[in-house]
């Protein structure tokens, strides 16, 4: 086993067994399912073939597997993981996973703008649920959004190839229920709503 394969099951094993668990456990574990996703090569890609640039179900698993880990459950999806979220999606060009990942991904940024937000969210195993639709407890409205949370999610979609339709609507949701506040009146710039 190679020494990436093992800080992988380390790192698995911490957060699916520990019962005080750190985000960025989670946030390191999918840097290391994102760099598989960029090179084809590493412990997640280890048994099977795997191109790079592309994500299919095995990496959807991977994403799935350490995000919705019960030692994770009550923790809200931190901007760290979020991050890393984003450039998996970025790296992937090519998809072979059915939108798992996408709706995956749609759902654990909104848990992290609305826990960043201070508003309520469900656990993640209910939010980031494949037979949760997002609608039934992501915001509706920018009544208590944090307009840095929008801003920052804005810069991470801006300019980029490959934009996830559920996340932008939200995004766009919200970013239309907030222009009556504060600086949210430049945030429909910040967006390419071009797909």
């Amino acid at each position: 086993m190679t020494a990436a394969a093992g800080t992988l099951t380390d790192l698995i094993r911490t957060i699916e067994t520990s019962p005080i668990v750190d985000r960025a456990d989670a946030a390191q574990a999918l840097a290391v399912v994102r760099d598989g996703v960029l090179t084809g090569e590493g412990p997640t890609a280890a048994g099977r073939v795997h191109f790079s640039r592309s994500l299919d179900t095995g990496d959807y698993t991977w994403c799935n597997r350490i995000l919705t880990s019960k030692a994770l459950d009550s923790q809200p999806v931190s901007r760290a993981e979020a991050e890393v979220l984003f450039e998996i999606n970025d790296a992937a060009t090519e998809r072979m996973d059915e939108g798992r990942f996408d709706d995956l991904f749609a759902k654990a940024i909104v848990h992290h703008a609305a826990s960043a937000s201070g508003l309520p969210v469900p656990a993640r195993a209910v939010a980031l649920s494949p037979e949760t639709a997002i609608e039934s407890w992501a915001p509706t409205t920018a009544v208590g959004v944090n307009i840095e949370v929008l801003e920052w999610i804005a810069a991470q979609m801006r300019g980029k190839r490959r934009n996830n339709r559920k996340l932008l609507a939200v995004v766009t949701a919200l970013i239309g229920a907030a222009t009556t506040l504060p600086l949210a009146q430049a945030l429909p710039g910040m967006l390419d709503f071009s797909m």
